[in-house]
Order: structure tokens, then C-alpha cells, then sequence
């Protein structure tokens, strides 16, 4: 089961959106995985009521979550996905990267365009139409290997110049996580500080994400339009992660919350789907902050 699954936020266009990936991403799925209740949703969700509320997309074996919601946020920059077509493990990498690209700069933004780069001989960054960013890269020959989808968060804003002191935070927080590689700018570039990270790399509970300090000014930082979330084996474990990640107490509603840096994350239990089962566990569940699971059970 995988631990940790980006969340990202959509304004009730989530199953459009996964049918969008499942065409544009090679080794790519979508599923309805959740459905609002049809009756017991409060005044602004009752819109909403019987259309989907989680639409999975499993992108080469790694789930990511669309949250079908309101317009509220809007996925942004800080936190993109990195998609790498290596040539070693597939002859077709580079056909198969310059397809995608197609697929997903239409009505959407080139942040850098497609080309050959000092640290790539094919890459690009795009954000698409719905606001989702995405870095298509082919690693060098000589690199080490790392999946086909890596989510990255970009430290800018409040949070430019902590990438490093992120890892290690989150690095000490869960089993089967530790630091890969680290690139220091070595200079200053832009608002990144010399030690700033210029790349870097790591795992959580197994999963590789990567994390940049930016090298130029941003008009965007971390937002719930983009989130992690963490499925906890018990109220114990949830409750020594949320001790550790909320730091925003006016942030903390139904699982939510943020940390010292700004990221949203999602503190909830593996069995939330089962637990939210009816609609008066639903509503109880907006009732909380950090999730309790008793409290889940018993009003099922």
C-alpha cells in the first residue's frame, strides 16, 4: 500500500481531469475511488451530493488523489511532478516523452521549454490546463536509477531556502525514509542562498520525492491545491505525525493540516473510505480536526 499520496485539489472537473491523464501519461488509470453522500452535506457541498469526491489516477504503479471540491484552490508550481523516461529501461523513452509533452501543453503553460539542458538532454516543464504541473525529464545515462513519477516540492515564498531542513524533518518522521542525492547552488542565485538546493532528492517510507530551493522569485508557495497525504496504521501513529506536522492550528479541519513550512498534509487513517461509509460518519468526520478514529467508528 503506498503511504503517501499527493492530493490535489480540483473545482468539480476531478473525473474530467483523470480521463485527461489517463490519455496523456503513458501506464496510466483513472477511477472514481469515493462519491459525496447523497443527503447530510452541509450548505456548501450540497452541490455535490452523488458526484465523485476522490478520483484516482495510478500513473506507472503511483496513485495520485484528484479532490473533487470547489474553487477555492488550485493546484500551483510548488508542488510538480517529475515523470522520468529513461532510455535504459525503455527503447521508446524518448518518443514516449515527447508524446506526453504534446498531450499536456495543450491549453496549459510552458514553464521551461523542451530541450536539451546541462542536467538533461530532453526537458521540459509544463503546467497543464487544470493547473497541474509537470517536469518530463530523461535522465543521463550515468544516473542513478529513480521511478518513472517523483513528486517534487519547490521551496519559494516564506519557505525559500528550507528544502534542506524540510528533509530532514520529514526524513526523521517515518520508517524507510532517508536523504539520496544533494546539489547545492554553491553560489547565490536569485533569492537562493549558496547552500540553498538546487536539486535534491529522498525517500519517505520508501517513496522518492524530490525538493528544490527556487532559483528566482515566485508569485506562488504552498497551498492546500496541493497536499500529502499520510495513511496512519492506528491513532497512535496518526497521532505522533500530527503532533509532528501541525503547526497551523486555524489550518487543522477533517485530516488537514500544515506544517512549519507551509505544506498541507493530510493525516488520516488507512481505512478512511471504510470509516466514512455512511453519512453520519461523513458528518462527523467535518466536525474534527485531527481524525479520531473511535469517534469515526462509533458514528457509523
Amino acid at each position: 500500500m503506498q503511504k503517501i499520496v499527493p492530493n490535489l485539489w480540483f473545482a468539480g472537473d476531478a473525473a474530467e481531469a483523470g480521463e485527461f491523464y489517463a490519455a496523456a501519461l503513458p501506464e496510466t488509470t483513472t477511477r472514481v475511488a469515493a462519491s459525496y453522500p447523497d443527503d447530510g452535506l452541509p450548505d456548501f457541498q450540497r452541490h455535490l451530493a452523488g458526484l465523485p469526491l476522490v478520483v484516482e489516477v495510478e500513473v506507472g504503479g503511483h496513485t495520485l488523489s484528484l479532490i473533487n471540491a470547489g474553487s477555492e484552490f488550485r493546484p500551483n508550481g510548488a508542488m510538480s511532478f517529475t515523470l522520468n523516461f529513461d532510455p535504459s529501461r525503455d527503447s521508446e523513452a524518448r518518443a514516449r516523452l515527447d508524446a506526453t509533452w504534446e498531450h499536456l501543453v495543450g491549453g496549459g503553460e510552458v514553464r521551461m521549454p523542451l530541450g536539451e539542458y546541462p542536467f538533461s538532454p530532453r526537458c521540459g516543464w509544463v503546467e497543464d490546463r487544470f493547473g497541474v504541473n509537470w517536469q518530463l525529464f530523461e535522465p543521463n545515462p550515468d544516473g542513478d536509477s529513480r521511478p518513472f513519477l517523483m513528486p517534487s516540492l519547490l521551496f519559494c515564498g516564506a519557505a525559500q531556502n528550507r528544502a534542506g531542513e524540510a528533509i530532514e524533518h520529514y526524513t526523521s518522521l517515518l520508517p524507510d525514509s532517508r536523504v539520496g542525492m544533494q546539489a547545492p547552488y554553491g553560489a547565490q542565485s536569485g533569492p537562493a542562498t549558496p547552500e540553498a538546493l538546487m536539486y535534491s532528492d529522498f525517500t519517505l517510507a520508501g517513496q522518492w520525492f524530490v525538493a528544490m530551493d527556487s532559483g528566482v522569485e515566485q508569485d506562488f508557495s504552498f497551498t492546500p491545491g496541493n497536499s500529502l497525504q499520510v495513511s496512519c496504521v492506528d491513532q497512535d501513529e496518526l497521532d505522533r505525525l500530527w503532533e509532528a506536522l501541525s503547526t497551523v492550528p486555524e489550518a487543522e479541519q477533517c485530516g488537514w493540516c500544515v506544517d512549519r513550512f507551509g505544506l498541507s498534509w493530510q493525516v488520516v487513517p488507512q481505512a478512511m473510505d471504510e470509516l466514512l461509509i455512511t453519512p453520519a460518519a461523513y458528518q462527523a468526520m467535518l466536525g474534527m480536526k485531527k481524525i479520531v478514529i473511535a469517534d469515526l467508528r462509533a458514528a457509523r
